[in-house]
């Protein structure tokens, strides 16, 4: 761990997580906000972040790009959007800035620009930033792998009513991890939803889930049925804070890193 306080830009600042990002580091003496920053036109531009979010003043003002902060920061923290952190990404990487990103629904191509531009940068890209998601990736490749072709793999996730892509981030993350484990190619037995005479379920079809109900902050099981019994393995989420503190974990960690793309298993050990 770095013997400074790492001063931290969070972008997408007046979204739900970032508002939880800036509220966990105005009280966390390892960091200080020195940037916010907001799409272009947002009302809350031109605003003390702390007034909006009942900090009080904290002399932070709300921009609308991030060239006009990136210089007072060492990492940014991006919960924005797929396509404003690829730009974000290549901002700070023209300034020798780190990069924690949490953005979720990224496209292929979206994935190859930040693959391409992190030769020349540190940053930390993760569908979730919660340690226990991240211990749950690491069993479920364990798991996965001992357990092999013998038993159906069926993932349902759940968020609020809000949430743009589908399915999560998290769990297209796991349908990767598994479909690696056991040999298959996700893109090829991956079925999101059912419907219809759809027949006997293929051995290695993965299936993948989505509910949208609520104020639901984020549910992921993973169900694994076999001949007269089953394995579930879930993780429930009471509040965006464990999101927060493990974006803030990955922005402490990543600022003195060599350049490269990095992940939560990087940030937390859990790479075999």
């Amino acid at each position: 761990m770095v013997n400074k306080v790492i001063k931290v830009i969070v972008a997408g600042a007046a979204g739900r997580m970032g508002g939880r990002i800036i509220t966990l580091v105005h009280g966390d003496d390892r960091v200080e906000l020195v940037g916010a920053v907001e799409r272009q036109g947002h009302q809350l531009t031109g605003r003390d972040v702390g007034a909006y979010l009942g900090l009080g003043e904290t002399g932070v003002i709300l921009e609308d790009d991030l060239n006009n902060c990136i210089g007072r920061g060492d990492v940014v923290i991006d919960f924005s959007s797929h396509t404003a952190s690829v730009a974000h990404l290549r901002i700070a990487a023209g300034n020798n800035k780190a990069v924690v990103i949490g953005s979720t629904g990224l496209t292929p191509d979206e994935m190859k620009q930040v693959a391409d531009i992190s030769k020349n940068a540190r940053c930390v890209l993760a569908p979730n930033m919660s340690v226990g998601v991240n211990v749950m990736f690491k069993v479920l490749k364990d798991v996965a792998g001992i357990l092999g072709g013998g038993y159906d793999v069926e993932i349902i996730e759940a968020h609020h009513n809000q949430k743009k892509d589908a399915p999560s981030g998290t769990a297209v993350k796991m349908a990767q991890i598994i479909a690696q484990a056991l040999g298959r190619d996700i893109d090829k037995v991956g079925v999101y939803g059912r419907k219809g005479m759809t027949g006997a379920r293929p051995e290695a079809e993965i299936g993948v889930h989505t509910v949208r109900a609520g104020d639901i902050v984020g549910e992921h099981t993973v169900l694994f049925g076999g001949m007269g019994e089953r394995l579930e393995f879930t993780h429930r989420a009471h509040s965006r804070d464990n999101f927060a503190r493990g974006a803030i974990r990955a922005a402490i960690w990543i600022v003195d890193r060599e350049n490269g793309l990095y992940d939560m298993q990087d940030v937390l050990g859990l790479k075999d």
